[in-house]
């Protein structure tokens, strides 16, 4: 069947007998806009940026939020050959969204701080949290993935998962990459959150920029006197091991039910590099578990990478727009970043409501398939999210999903095909 996306773009779509007759659409990894540009040339009679996306809606009274200081574009649009940041991306830099008071993502931001303010007048823990909340989005490498004892063949630091400025730069893709600075500053407990950023699958629950906080606390000295000489083992055994993991699970329940009421929980051993032990702390909402947040004691070589060999501690992360989703009942993370009043007038600082949804328009679905793979060489390195990166950053927020639909490979010549269908859906008209 004959089928189209939106800026007149005809293309015939595959059923697997179909795929021999399409010209290829992505024969090779798509990393960069220009290279984006040049692929949609190749199909398009009318470009994708003639799209506007939901925020531009004209449908869209929008709310007038001033901009950060870090919503410069031109910072992250950097002619460097390993810069894959598209505009879509760099529009995004320097909403702080977390920052405005009224937002649903800045209530829970708020929550969050006001519960840790509050354990500093507590009898059992008088902790001082510092709070960071406005650090430059672009870190290094180093302090993004080294310092936190990421290696170098993580796939986490590849460019189809990560936003780099230049080979060195990059925007972060998570608040944890401002931990070492900290540490090394001499702050021994204090609460960082930002905006993050991270190529990603297209649905209701993922969009390339979010928002974190990490949090970090370190003990006295006085209460881990043990701790000195261990060995890895002996340490993860020692009572000191266990007080720290105590005093974090104790706050992290504490955090959960104040910002969910009482409510049961249940902890899961898991792993990251830059904590040991490590765990995911699950929620029961809704009828169902949720996972909310990881954390851990944090691995001991990250101490000594941030100058703090002499000290022990706990740190813990979690996803803003998971918990907003979950609070206000919001269905499509895309309503975050949309600036219309109807949406916003519907949040007060400090209250959290139902949303209640204003369109009704239903989804309108698409289908395209493209080789994947070279004719003449038969290689093979397409990667979904460059795929999904030139999508978002072509169609906008109009795409509400993608999927893979079918998958065929050539039995003669070997030649690869993928189908995907894209979810259309605007969340504002």
């Amino acid at each position: 069947h004959m089928s189209y996306l939106p800026g007149a773009m005809m293309i015939q779509l595959t059923s697997r007998r179909a795929a021999g007759r399409i010209s290829p659409f992505l024969s090779s990894r798509v990393p960069q806009l220009r290279s984006n540009n040049h692929l949609l040339q190749r199909f398009s009679a009318a470009p994708f940026s003639t799209i506007k996306p939901t925020s531009q809606a004209s449908t869209n009274k929008a709310s007038q939020n001033p901009l950060g200081k870090y919503a410069v574009p031109s910072r992250y649009l950097q002619p460097h050959p390993n810069n894959n940041i598209t505009p879509h991306i760099a529009s995004l830099v320097g909403r702080d969204l977390h920052l405005r008071p009224s937002h649903p993502i800045g209530i829970i931001r708020s929550k969050i701080q006001e519960y840790f303010a509050s354990l500093s007048s507590s009898t059992t823990d008088n902790t001082n949290y510092k709070i960071f909340d406005a650090e430059d989005p672009i870190v290094t490498a180093q302090q993004c993935f080294d310092d936190l004892l990421i290696p170098p063949d993580h796939p986490g630091r590849a460019p189809s998962d990560t936003y780099y400025v230049t080979d060195t730069k990059l925007l972060r893709t998570h608040t944890s990459a401002h931990q070492s600075q900290h540490l090394r500053s001499g702050v021994d407990a204090f609460l960082c959150c930002g905006d993050v950023y991270r190529r990603d699958e297209i649905d209701a629950t993922h969009y390339p920029a979010f928002h974190q906080m990490e949090g970090v606390k370190l003990m006295s000295t006085d209460s881990m006197i043990g701790a000195d000489g261990l060995s890895d083992e002996q340490w993860l055994q020692s009572a000191e091991c266990q007080l720290i993991e105590a005093d974090l699970k104790a706050t992290l329940e504490g955090l959960m039910d104040h910002l969910f009421g009482p409510t049961e929980k249940r902890w899961n051993e898991d792993f990251f590099p830059f904590t040991q032990p490590s765990f995911e702390l699950e929620i029961y909402h809704n009828d169902e578990w949720m996972e909310v947040l990881g954390c851990g004691v944090i691995h001991e070589q990250v101490l000594d990478l941030s100058n703090r060999s002499d000290r022990r501690g706990w740190a813990f992360g979690l996803g803003l727009e998971r918990l907003a989703m979950i609070l206000f009942k919001i269905p499509d993370i895309r309503l975050f970043w949309t600036e219309d009043e109807r949406f916003h007038r519907q949040f007060k600082e400090g209250k959290i409501v139902e949303f209640q949804p204003y369109s009704k328009f239903p989804p309108v679905f698409k289908d395209i398939a493209f080789w994947t793979n070279d004719e003449v060489t038969k290689k093979d390195d397409f990667v979904e999210n460059d795929f999904f990166d030139l999508v978002r950053s072509t169609a906008g927020d109009l795409v509400e999903k993608i999927e893979l639909i079918d998958a065929f490979t050539h039995p003669k010549t070997g030649r690869s095909s993928r189908c995907y269908r894209i979810s259309y859906r605007s969340m504002d008209r």
